[in-house]
Parts: C-alpha cells; sequence; structure tokens
C-alpha cells in the first residue's frame, strides 16, 4: 500500500502515525520545497505530477492553513483526486477555537508551549512560526484556519462524506480522516484509533 505524505518537509514515515508506521506502507513524500529533498516536489494545489487514483491514502499535518481559503477546496479535491476509490485523507491541523481563547485572555505573545524548534505563542500558530518566517521560509505563513466544525465542512463539500474528526484543546490541534467512498461506522472508527493520536479517539468523538 502506498501513501502520499503532502507537505512532508524533514520527516519521514516514522514522524506520521501509528497506522503508517508498520512496515506495511510505502511513503512517497512530497513537498514544495525541493531542499527538503522530497519524492516528489509540487504544491498542494496542482498536484497534476501524482496520477489520479495511485494512492491509498494521503497524509497532511499542518499544511491546509498554509494556503488562501479559496485555494483550500482546489488542495482537497487535488488529495481525493489521487486517491484510489476506497484511499483516505489523515489531515492534522491547528485549532483555531483553543488558541483564540488565548486571544480572548489578551495572551497573543505568550508562550503556550515549547516544540523542538523553540516556544511558540498563539501568534505563531495564528500565522506563522515567526523565526521562520523571519529566515524568509514564507512558506510557513499560514493563510487560514479551522474549527472542527469548518474542517469536517471543507472535507464534505468535497465528497469525503465519511469522516471523523477530534479537537485537541490542550495541543491546540484538530485531526480528521476522510473516506472517499461510505464506510460503515466500524471501518471509520478503527482507521481512526489507527491513524489518530493514542487514545484520543472514541465512537463519541
Amino acid at each position: 500500500m502506498k501513501f502520499l505524505h503532502v507537505g512532508c518537509g524533514h520527516k519521514r514515515i516514522d514522524s506520521t502515525t501509528i497506522g503508517f508506521n508498520t512496515g506495511n506502507w510505502e511513503e512517497i513524500r512530497y513537498d514544495i520545497d525541493d531542499e527538503v529533498c522530497p519524492d516528489v516536489v509540487g504544491s498542494m494545489i496542482d498536484m497534476s505530477i501524482i496520477s489520479s487514483g495511485s494512492m491509498d491514502a494521503v497524509y497532511s499535518s499542518h499544511n491546509l492553513e498554509h494556503l488562501y481559503p479559496h485555494e483550500v477546496e482546489i488542495a482537497l479535491k487535488e488529495f481525493s483526486r489521487v486517491l484510489n476509490d476506497g484511499g483516505f485523507v489523515v489531515l492534522t491541523c491547528p485549532d483555531l477555537q483553543s488558541i483564540c481563547q488565548f486571544v480572548v485572555d489578551d495572551k497573543l505573545s505568550d508562550v503556550a508551549y515549547n516544540s523542538k524548534a523553540g516556544p511558540i505563542a498563539p501568534l505563531d500558530m495564528l500565522f506563522g512560526f515567526r523565526p521562520s518566517l523571519k529566515a524568509g521560509n514564507h512558506f510557513m505563513a499560514h493563510k487560514t484556519g479551522f474549527t472542527k466544525k469548518t474542517l469536517i465542512q471543507a472535507f464534505r463539500s468535497v465528497g469525503f462524506t465519511s469522516t471523523a474528526a477530534i479537537r485537541r484543546e490542550q495541543f491546540f490541534d484538530l485531526f480528521i480522516i476522510g473516506f472517499k467512498k461510505n464506510v460503515g461506522k466500524e471501518i471509520l472508527v478503527t482507521h481512526a484509533k489507527e491513524h489518530f493520536p493514542r487514545g484520543s479517539f472514541s465512537t463519541r468523538a
């Protein structure tokens, strides 16, 4: 089985999900930045270099927020196009609802958490990691954002009718899985448990 790791950066399969990191999946690394040495260089809004129906899954971590709002539909349609009929997307992105609670509390520039890259403030999560932007990596700018509700709506609007999503308030992130075709609840739950962070998903999520 093959999955397209969209916006991979320097990361590889061991930094994706438990479900992909089993030895049963072949990872195809895809990124707009050739300096991270992906297998394929390309944009999320023009993935024509990837054949239609050639992938069993697509994985995207913290990429969709880098698009303009009108480009989100284009990217998700491209994700759908490269998937085979039984394929699915696993995607994670910032959760504006939990981030904006810091803004309401007037903590826009306070440190929300510390990452390997350094301290992260709500300002970074809303508009892009400032040290990267300062260094000239304008790919890191954030141009849109989502709540759990709007992320599900975006997926369903392009035909991912079987979806499951979670909001992890303490980590300021959202996870969603979407299938091209209707699948039963049992299949959806099984895949969500395999690809969402361990212990984060229940049938009531």
